[in-house]
């Protein structure tokens, strides 16, 4: 069984990312934000396929504005997505998103992070700082002679710092590179200078074929040796299939929660899962260790599977807890 990292606890709406919470598979919607039908399509499709959390871009204030529209009518959490600007981060917050993905040295200086963390504060909602090999400071371009893991490291640290300093640590971090061994690293060295939550990804992993082997490398090395909490892979492709591919990464390694919604198939599939649903007909079976231990109707499966999970979560930790006392 893999040892999970120990770290902090984040919320995203009633999704829970870190401290022991199952690892959670997310993606992002390819869709112009500001086309309200068609992002809501593509979230529906991403919810129908087991995905955890959603991101969206908010490029432009337009594209904020229609946030609460779409937070309505999805059932997972919303993340936005934001580069530079933070009036568009404290629009997002006003309309009611889940957790925000930016840079806290991007935005334009520490009067305006504090501006942003103030109202993320009022509201509980999570930072993202997303490093990406691809997008480092000049500086650190400079000092290690190109991109590196040394210098993403050094780029979150200073992300981090800022936001510590203005006392606020609902946070996770992502250290993206489009190199997977990159990527590696990154993650190994951080995690062993904070107690954050990890948000996994490869970066601009290409096409469903190149990029899923990119992915399933990438993701699955850091993940084998506990650490990460959330992960997206990143493909050129339909979305769903972003989420297909990271449901099968979690399960290649034992640690995935069984979605199926296939009456025939479904149940001898989340058999073999920790924990597990199958669905059909109005009703859902939950599985734990093989066996089916609930019935419930179709309108009751999310709650109920929630409540199996949180209990799984704990089971787990007590009998860590106890099996370390008898060491």
């Amino acid at each position: 069984m893999i040892n999970r990292r120990k770290t902090r606890q984040i919320q995203l709406g009633s999704v829970k990312v870190g401290g022991g919470a199952p690892i959670t598979v997310q993606s992002m919607t390819k869709t112009d934000t500001r086309d309200v039908q068609a992002t809501l399509l593509e979230i529906w499709s991403l919810e129908a396929a087991g995905c955890d959390i959603v991101r969206c871009a908010v490029p432009v204030r337009d594209a904020a504005e229609k946030l609460g529209e779409i937070k309505r009518q999805i059932r997972i959490p919303l993340v936005a997505d934001i580069h530079f600007n933070y009036k568009l981060a404290l629009i997002a917050l006003e309309q009611g998103v889940d957790g925000l993905r930016l840079n806290p040295g991007n935005i334009g200086g520490k009067k305006f992070v504090m501006e942003v963390v103030s109202l993320a504060k009022d509201r509980k909602i999570p930072i993202r700082i997303g490093v990406n090999a691809g997008s480092l400071e000049k500086d650190l371009l400079e000092k290690y002679n190109g991109p590196t893991a040394q210098g993403m490291v050094e780029s979150a640290l200073r992300h981090i710092h800022i936001l510590e300093e203005c006392s606020y640590e609902e946070m996770k971090v992502s250290l993206k590179a489009s190199d997977p061994l990159m990527m590696i690293e990154a993650y190994r060295m951080l995690s062993d200078q904070v107690d954050y939550p990890f948000h996994l990804g490869v970066t601009e992993a290409g096409t469903p074929g190149v990029g899923t082997i990119k992915s399933s490398v990438g993701l699955g090395a850091v993940l084998s040796q506990g650490i990460g909490d959330t992960i997206r892979v990143s493909l050129s492709a339909d979305p769903t299939e972003e989420v297909r591919v990271g449901i099968d990464i979690l399960k290649a390694l034992e640690i995935h929660i069984a979605v199926m919604g296939c009456e025939v198939n479904g149940p001898g599939e989340a058999r073999a899962a920790d924990i597990g649903v199958a669905g059909g007909r109005g009703i859902g079976l939950i599985f734990k260790g093989g066996e089916v231990i609930r019935k419930v109707p179709e309108a009751e499966i999310v709650s109920a599977m929630r409540e199996e999970v949180d209990k799984f979560v704990a089971e787990r930790k007590a009998a860590k807890a106890t099996a370390g006392a008898d060491d």
